[in-house]
């Protein structure tokens, strides 16, 4: 096509009306579709926040995200997601070095996504960043997933005489508009910062203005033991959780079980993988069995009771946190034993 040439005109698909008030007898016999997810457990329509600590793999994960959601790839290592087209604005990235990084991805196993859309530059949301996803949007229907990477690089300047709870929520607001009124999740990148909190939501860098504005806050935090990281995640349509994440410096895989299980160190994880293969085992069977001293597995075991990580039972029988250690409801088990599991 020659420049004298002119462009092709297309209807620009409306935004779906969104209803906003019911009497309370219509609101009871109203059906409402199910919520619409990018990936299902984790990442629901709506404005999704994930933080995490500086060079700890949150692009990794979101462009593994985006990958496996636009050619419709199982994400994470195995959760099932719906393909459609996904935006990726890496904000603070280059062409060069996302490329290198994608070629990266597809030397270890991953494949070229053609409705993965890649931008590294955006105005800020007050200066025209709001028209720039819309457009997107209306360009691309059926549109699974937005990811700003990062969002202070879209938030724009606070404005002047306002406090930065309300500075905090107007901007995140600017984000949740878009994703309500086009039904499509946006998942911001952020940080946290630097000082330790016993709630891990408070990690999440800024006020609670932020954190209050998201429909899901999802926090990733390098595990002290054998996982690379944890991943917890709440919010108004997901369950509250947290998840072992592994990292092998391209993708990001969720791990089976319980992060706990992966939180604990290398005698405690050998002792809790024997108990719940062979619940109501003695301190002494379980020691014998990993060729550690009985003294230590008896300590061992009961710090971890202490935490909820093993139940012990009368008779000094231990059982995973999740099965009933009652001697008068369990089930009959057979302890272990050296010659039924060797380490």
């Amino acid at each position: 096509m020659d420049a004298t040439t002119a462009r092709a005109l297309h209807a620009v698909p409306a935004a779906p009306v969104r209803r906003t008030r019911w009497t309370d007898d219509v609101l009871l016999r109203e059906e409402f579709p199910p919520p619409k997810w990018a990936v299902p457990g984790l990442l629901c329509e709506g404005l999704n926040l994930l933080a995490g600590a500086p060079k700890l793999g949150k692009s990794w994960l979101s462009l593994g995200i985006a990958a496996a959601i636009a050619n419709g790839d199982p994400a994470l290592g195995g959760v099932e997601v719906e393909r459609g087209p996904v935006l990726y604005c890496a904000l603070e990235d280059t062409g060069r070095r996302l490329q290198r990084r994608r070629q990266q991805m597809l030397a270890a196993g991953g494949r070229a996504a053609p409705l993965l859309t890649l931008e590294t530059a955006c105005p800020t949301m007050p200066s025209g960043g709001e028209d720039v996803i819309v457009e997107w949007i209306e360009q691309n229907p059926g549109a699974r997933l937005i990811i700003i990477d990062t969002f202070e690089k879209m938030r724009g300047r606070n404005p002047h005489g306002v406090s930065a709870y309300s500075a905090d929520y107007a901007a995140a607001g600017r984000f949740k508009t878009i994703a309500d009124r086009h039904g499509v999740p946006i998942l911001l990148i952020h940080h946290v910062r630097k000082q330790a909190a016993e709630d891990w939501q408070d990690l999440v860098s800024g006020t609670n203005g932020l954190t209050g504005a998201m429909d899901a806050t999802l926090v990733l935090e390098r595990s002290r033991g054998q996982a690379d990281g944890v991943l917890h995640v709440t919010g108004r349509d997901v369950v509250e959780n947290d998840y072992a994440m592994t990292f092998d410096g391209t993708f990001w895989t969720k791990l089976d079980g319980p992060a706990s299980d992966y939180e604990v160190s290398e005698t405690r994880a050998d002792l809790l993988r024997l108990v719940r293969e062979y619940p109501g085992s003695k301190p002494a069977q379980l020691a014998e069995a990993l060729g550690i001293a009985p003294a230590t597995a008896r300590k061992t075991l009961s710090r971890m009771a202490e935490k909820g990580q093993v139940r012990v039972a009368p008779g000094g029988l231990y059982y995973p946190p999740e099965q009933v250690s009652d001697s008068d409801h369990a089930a009959p088990v057979t302890p272990v034993t050296p010659s039924l599991h060797n380490l």
